[in-house]
């Protein structure tokens, strides 16, 4: 399976050639071949890719992520038709009914309050972690009484402290805004590759987010983000913690009693959404994970 994450970081141009990616610079030439690559992120705005490139990398469902001139990323370039039989999966998800919406919703948020919970207790907050549990056992179907943002704002004051906005221009929420803008890329991933439409989400419903769907997925995974921000990115957003969040897919977590890298957990926990969507799999039987 894929796992490398490929920075682009300095001015160059990007080609394909015999199965390999080739980046050649003024005075080098690395090539790496494509069956080794899961993402790619372009973190200079002077870098030039071929359209045969491209093409490849559609084939080959390999998330390419670009950077604007301040290195936050800004888009994601994905293969127009992730599966063959994208058609079929597309009337699926338009048929899905809002009850099995509303169970999946309510099994997604419980698992991210546990994993903020999971947080608070590594921090020694236990007051705090006890209250988010709470909060999480009152997770209704389709979350009802919006325990998800109660939770995140006893979650946000405990973690970064009381007067600690989400607003704030500072390098935590830099790093966050990067952190979370590289997992939305993974799920997007996964989700347009199997064939779904990243815009019709099962809570978020935005007309204007086209990654609604991504986003309902990506909740229970945001607290690794916040455990990074917090140990590296309190006093400075730099270039050593970009590379740390990029790679975030190689980060290997215990799934279902193994350890796997993050980016096969995101895989698998998406497949079994979807599965309980379609109602295949029980609502119950969509696990979280642990670091």
């Amino acid at each position: 399976m894929a796992f490398r994450t490929i920075f682009i970081e300095s001015q160059c141009r990007c080609s394909y050639q015999g199965g390999y990616l080739v980046v050649r610079k003024t005075d080098d030439t690395k090539k790496i071949h494509l069956s080794e690559i899961s993402s790619i992120i372009l973190q200079n705005t002077q870098v030039y890719l071929s359209a045969y490139l491209l093409a490849e990398l559609a084939k080959c469902k390999i998330s390419l992520v670009v950077a604007d001139e301040k290195c936050n990323p800004i888009g994601q370039y994905l293969p127009l038709y992730g599966a063959h039989n994208a058609s079929k999966r597309v009337t699926e998800q338009l048929s899905w009914g809002e009850p099995i919406k509303k169970r999946v919703w309510q099994q997604v948020v419980k698992e991210k309050i546990r994993q903020q919970a999971r947080v608070l207790e590594e921090r020694g907050l236990a007051e705090a972690a006890k209250s988010l549990y709470a909060s999480r056992d009152e997770v209704r179907s389709g979350d009802t009484t919006n325990r998800e943002a109660h939770a995140a704002r006893l979650y946000f004051a405990a973690v970064f402290g009381r007067g600690f906005s989400r607003d704030d221009d500072v390098p935590v929420n830099a790093a966050l805004n990067y952190g979370y803008a590289v997992l939305l890329s993974m799920v997007n991933r996964e989700v347009v590759s199997r064939g779904y439409l990243t815009q019709c989400g099962i809570c978020h419903r935005s007309e204007y987010n086209q990654f609604n769907f991504s986003c309902d997925l990506m909740e229970p995974f945001r607290p690794i983000v916040d455990r990074l921000a917090y140990e590296y990115a309190q006093e400075l957003f730099d270039q050593d913690v970009r590379r740390l969040l990029g790679d975030l897919g190689n980060r290997v977590v215990v799934y279902k009693g193994g350890s796997y890298r993050l980016h096969s957990v995101v895989s698998l926990f998406v497949q079994d959404c979807l599965a309980a969507l379609n109602k295949n799999l029980a609502v119950s039987e969509i696990e979280g994970f642990e670091q």
